[in-house]
């Protein structure tokens, strides 16, 4: 190494060409983040300025919509504000049926069911097999967490529809939806205790996958224009409510297929008669017409030359019914009762549970390809 007497530094000429190295590396590193900048700006900005204000165009020749994310103003989902509006009115419902075994031993079986609140003085909505039978006792689980004794006052085994009464008042009542004005696609939530009470209150989203459906329930009953959802539905849901996207009641879950992602529920429309009269009256006495019908899905299920276009097929007449006093007879095809077209069993009881014992009806039929009317004084049961 050499010395410089007298010098902390190299000479100056050393200074000089050392400064001017200096200046060259920096304006290397320069000219490269220069050039690096560049390509990321070429390759950025295009991109960014054509996906956000132009589209661009897709291998089909089409356009891709430019994407927007939507950022809701309220943490809530649909589910959310649905289960907050109506989970107060959903309860659960613990049944004890009595039966005897072949020692004529008397056996207890437990089981558990739902409903839903449908009047604030105690009316609850819920499945005729969930309180029907050989029920010695049943009770109702509120969610404030009272536990109440509960009476049937009606039930329809047909339709899988019984009222439960529980003496409490001030309870909160679900709002009822419009079940003649659903569309396949909506949206639909279930609520219930599946698998028992132990998962009481469960929240299931799905659409309404079909309408007017006919399943067979067993050999002898066969539940007919149902709505159809993939909203989870399990042994515990039934007689739950089925829920629209506005937190109305559009009907009350009752079977689940043995399909993954079909369950079924009663339209809610056929109910309202019936509360009406019980809210109004404490009572419901449906009128009588005596007579059993096929309607066009119901046909398919048994082995007969039977076709119907439209209307309910009279499959028999009962003896001194208000139907054989009108002079109806088994072949005939009903399709009007007061002007209102009737399609399905369903529609039938609708029209019907709007009447009372005593009242008359203008029904319009088919005998032979012929047009005729006739007039029906409706019987009580």
């Amino acid at each position: 190494m050499d010395n410089y007497p007298g010098n902390y530094g190299p000479p100056e000429d050393f200074r000089r060409k050392s400064r001017r190295g200096s200046g060259l590396a920096y304006f290397a590193v320069g000219l490269i983040g220069a050039i690096i900048g560049g390509l990321i700006v070429a390759s950025v900005v295009p991109a960014y300025f054509y996906s956000k204000y132009i589209p661009v165009p897709n291998s089909n020749g089409g356009n891709i919509a430019q994407q927007i994310v939507i950022n809701p103003k309220e943490e809530i989902t649909v589910a959310g504000a649905v289960a907050k509006k109506v989970m107060p009115t959903v309860v659960g419902i613990s049944t004890i049926s009595v039966r005897k075994d072949y020692f004529f031993d008397t056996r207890y079986t437990e089981g558990v069911g739902s409903g839903v609140i449908v009047d604030s003085r105690g009316y609850i909505l819920t499945n005729s097999h969930v309180v029907g039978g050989n029920r010695s006792k049943f009770t109702v689980f509120l969610i404030d967490g009272r536990e109440l004794e509960g009476k049937v006052l009606w039930q329809d085994a047909g339709l899988d529809l019984a009222v439960v009464k529980v003496e409490a008042t001030g309870l909160t009542a679900a709002e009822l939806g419009d079940s003649d004005s659903l569309g396949v696609g909506e949206i639909a939530i279930a609520i219930g205790n599946p698998l028992g009470l132990r998962y009481e209150r469960t929240v299931t989203q799905g659409i309404v996958s079909g309408l007017n459906r006919s399943i067979m329930v067993d050999q002898s009953t066969i539940m007919e224009d149902l709505i159809q959802t993939d909203a989870a539905i399990n042994p515990g849901n039934s007689g739950g409510p089925l829920i629209n996207s506005k937190g109305q009641i559009i009907g009350i879950n009752t079977v689940k297929a043995s399909a993954e992602g079909l369950g079924f529920a009663i339209p809610i429309n056929v109910t309202k008669p019936v509360i009406k009269q019980f809210v109004e009256n404490g009572v419901f006495n449906p009128p009588y017409l005596g007579i059993y019908t096929l309607d066009r899905e119901i046909v398919g299920y048994y082995e007969t030359d039977i076709v119907i276009k439209s209307g309910l097929y009279i499959r028999e007449v009962i003896k001194g019914s208000a139907a054989e006093t009108a002079g109806l007879r088994e072949g005939d095809i009903i399709t009007h009762i007061d002007n209102v077209e009737i399609n399905t069993m369903l529609k039938l009881r609708s029209v019907l549970y709007n009447k009372k014992p005593g009242d008359t009806v203008n029904i319009k039929y088919q005998r032979n390809g012929k047009e005729y009317e006739t007039q029906a004084v409706l019987q009580g049961r």
